[in-house]
């Protein structure tokens, strides 16, 4: 029996669970229900039955929280721009075959170097200590981390924070019931409109996903109404087709309505499905324009970077409303409206300013100066110190020209992306006595763990793998 890692060998108590005989349990938190003998984990690798109870094996433990933007998350109608704090833990309730955090979501490969541990506490403190406003829920994918989600976000709220839940959404109605008492926005993320998709490359179901994301909808009539947005990764050479495409326009204006937002997502190659190319923009770019056609208000293409796919206009004159270069965005709302026709578009303000990173009039002494230059279609990368310093960055052109002014952020990881088609790089100010470290972001939702230097081994549209594929 393999010796079991550092951050296996404690558990916290679950939720959702009954038990059923002989010190069997059944989980109630995914689709699944596993039915858990004594001493055995479930199907997650992350819920253990010890001594007839369930507890969960990564409370407080995640890859380190991250200072990112709202659009990240795909999430395009909620106070644009916004700066959140994106957590994500360890494990995942899916298996998909083309993963692209599949060192930290699968269980076996988690190495206790990935691993950073908090508190509700800590959580809730850092984003309070940073003027962060939002906290995302993410990456891996939250539903197994359910616990430490609840405890969390329930405090956040008591601060006046709000909850963003970024999820493949495969979690049980039990399970959705809870998140809806704490959360305040949900981007869902829909793998195809195929269960036999679902079932061979995720080892999950396709329906439960559907009915999730149809109960979170039914919610929007309460008064603790959540903000709703969904996206489809358009997956090469398996559901990247515009009659797949319009399988998911087609369920959305039935069940759902024509102006919940929804995100066409170009994929990268990774895990074990490397062997293609990124999803074509050509085609997304179509699949956008025929949801468009057939009555979808509010369509995007996303982990593209310069397109004007990418930003909203309004359905009924056609006016900008939001300008979105990569992740940054610039709101040319009116109040809240079209500054053309007065049309009230489906974009929450929740605050009259966003919050962004402050602006810097000149670097300290006794900085020293790093450049990174962007390759290819990677056009992001998380910064990452041990203390909470400031770092000062400048996009440049390939010759080091300024590419707009000098700004400032001091959180322990954050994530830069290229502002505008002349930003071909990065320069870096960090003091002498606090280095930092330069991790290549491949899409949005990628939360690296290998460094630039040795990412920058392997192509720009595959990320290095350090760990063999062979026979997995």
């Amino acid at each position: 029996m393999a010796r079991m890692k550092q951050w296996q060998q404690t558990g916290h108590p679950a939720r959702l669970w009954h038990p059923i005989s002989n010190d069997r349990i059944q989980c109630e938190l995914c689709p699944r229900a596993c039915k858990i003998n004594l001493g055995r984990t479930g199907t997650c690798k992350l819920r253990r039955n010890e001594n007839g109870s369930l507890v969960t094996l990564n409370y407080g433990k995640s890859v380190p929280m991250t200072q990112e933007s709202i659009e990240t998350e795909a999430v395009y109608h909620y106070a644009p721009g916004e700066r959140i704090l994106s957590l994500g833990n360890i494990g995942c309730m899916l298996r998909c075959d083309f993963c692209q955090n599949w060192s930290t979501s699968q269980a076996r490969y988690v190495q206790d170097s990935n691993v950073a541990y908090y508190s509700p506490e800590d959580v809730v403190n850092y984003a309070l200590k940073h003027n962060i406003r939002v906290l995302s829920w993410t990456y891996n994918d939250p539903i197994v981390w359910h616990e430490f989600v609840m405890d969390t976000a329930k405090l956040a709220r008591e601060h006046g924070l709000k909850n963003l839940y970024k999820s493949a959404f495969y979690i049980s109605e039990k399970g959705i019931d809870e998140l809806l008492g704490v959360m305040d926005i949900f981007s869902i993320s829909l793998k195809s409109m195929q269960d036999s998709f679902y079932r061979k490359h995720t080892g999950g179901r396709l329906q439960p996903v559907l009915d999730g994301i149809k109960q979170v909808y039914d919610a929007r009539k309460s008064t603790n109404s959540p903000h709703l947005e969904v996206s489809n990764l358009c997956v090469t050479g398996r559901n990247d087709s515009l009659e797949e495409a319009k399988k998911v326009t087609d369920w959305m204006l039935k069940y759902l309505d024509a102006d919940i937002p929804l995100h066409y997502v170009r994929f990268h190659p990774d895990y074990q499905y490397r062997h293609v190319e990124r999803t074509s923009i050509p085609f997304l770019e179509q699949a956008r324009q025929q949801a468009l056609n057939e009555g979808m208000r509010y369509v995007y293409v996303g982990n593209v970077f310069d397109t004007d796919s990418a930003n909203s206009y309004c359905p009924e004159c056609h006016t900008l409303l939001v300008k979105r270069s990569g992740l940054i965005a610039q709101s040319h709302l009116d109040n809240g409206q079209c500054p053309h026709c007065h049309f009230q578009p489906s974009i929450i303000l929740p605050w009259a300013e966003s919050n962004t990173d402050k602006l810097s009039e000149r670097i300290p002494d006794n900085f020293i100066c790093i450049t990174h230059p962007f390759r290819g279609p990677v056009q992001a990368c998380h910064i990452e110190q041990k203390n909470d310093s400031p770092i000062y960055y400048q996009f440049i052109t390939r010759q080091g020209e300024p590419v707009g002014p000098i700004s400032t952020n001091s959180c322990h990881r954050f994530m830069l992306s290229k502002s505008s088609p002349k930003a071909e790089g990065i320069r870096l100010y960090h003091h002498q006595n606090e280095p930092c470290q330069l991790f290549e972001v491949y899409d949005r939702a990628h939360f690296p763990v290998t460094e630039a230097e040795k990412t920058h081994l392997g192509s720009e549209n595959v990320p290095i793998t350090l760990i063999p594929l062979k026979g997995r």
